[in-house]
C-alpha cells in the first residue's frame, strides 16, 4: 500500500487528487495540507510514502518545504518520504530547483490522471519522473549547458606545443631552442 500525503493550498485540487488516487487499491490518501508548514507536521506525524505536493502555497512553498523535509529526515535516517512536485510552472528553473530541494518528481498541473497515478507509482519505487511534456525541454536544457568541451580548447597555441613537446620526452633546454626555433619562423 503506498501512503500518500496532498500538499496543494486548493481545497479542490486536493479532492479531486483525493477522489483519482483512491480509486486505485494500491493507493491510500493519508492525509492533506494546505500550506508548507502543515506539509512538515503531517510528514512528521503520517510518515506517508509520497508527498505530492504543488509549489505554490503559503506560509512556506514546496520546495522550501521539500528541503525541510529532506533535511529533517536526513538528521533522523529515517527513510525520506518521495516528493511528487506538482505544478503549473513548465519552466526547467523551478523544474531544477525542486529536484535540486529533493523531488523526485515534476509533474504539470494539467498531466491526465493516469499519469498522476503512474507519476506517484514511479517515485515510490524509487525512480525519477518527470511530466511527459517538460522530459524533453529538461534533456535538451542539460545537453545545452553541458556541451563538451575538450580541457585543450581552453589552450593557447603556444601552450599546445609545449604540452606536445613535455609529451614527447624534450627537455627544457630542447624546448627553449624549439621556443627560438618558432619565433624566427
Amino acid at each position: 500500500m503506498i501512503k500518500v500525503l496532498l500538499a496543494d493550498d486548493h481545497g479542490l485540487v486536493r479532492d479531486g487528487l483525493r477522489a483519482l488516487l483512491e480509486t486505485h487499491p494500491d493507493i491510500k490518501v493519508v492525509g492533506d495540507a494546505a500550506s508548507g508548514r502543515q506539509v512538515l507536521r503531517q510528514a512528521q506525524a503520517l510518515r506517508p510514502d509520497v508527498v505530492v505536493m504543488d509549489i505554490a502555497m503559503p506560509e512556506m512553498n514546496g520546495i522550501e518545504a521539500t528541503q525541510q523535509i529532506r533535511d529533517v529526515y536526513l538528521s533522523t535516517r529515517v527513510q525520506m518520504p518521495r516528493v511528487l512536485m506538482v505544478s503549473m510552472h513548465s519552466t526547467t528553473e523551478y523544474i531544477f530547483r525542486a529536484l535540486r530541494a529533493g523531488a523526485y518528481g515534476y509533474l504539470l498541473k494539467d498531466s491526465v490522471g493516469s499519469e498522476v497515478v503512474d507519476a506517484v507509482r514511479v517515485v515510490h519505487s524509487g525512480r525519477r519522473y518527470l511530466s511527459h511534456k517538460i522530459a524533453a525541454a529538461v534533456v535538451d536544457d542539460y545537453i545545452a549547458e553541458r556541451r563538451y568541451t575538450s580541457p585543450l580548447d581552453s589552450l593557447s597555441q603556444r601552450e599546445r606545443q609545449i604540452l606536445q613537446l613535455v609529451v614527447e620526452g624534450k627537455s627544457s633546454a630542447e624546448m627553449r631552442y624549439c621556443q627560438e626555433l618558432c619565433m624566427v619562423m
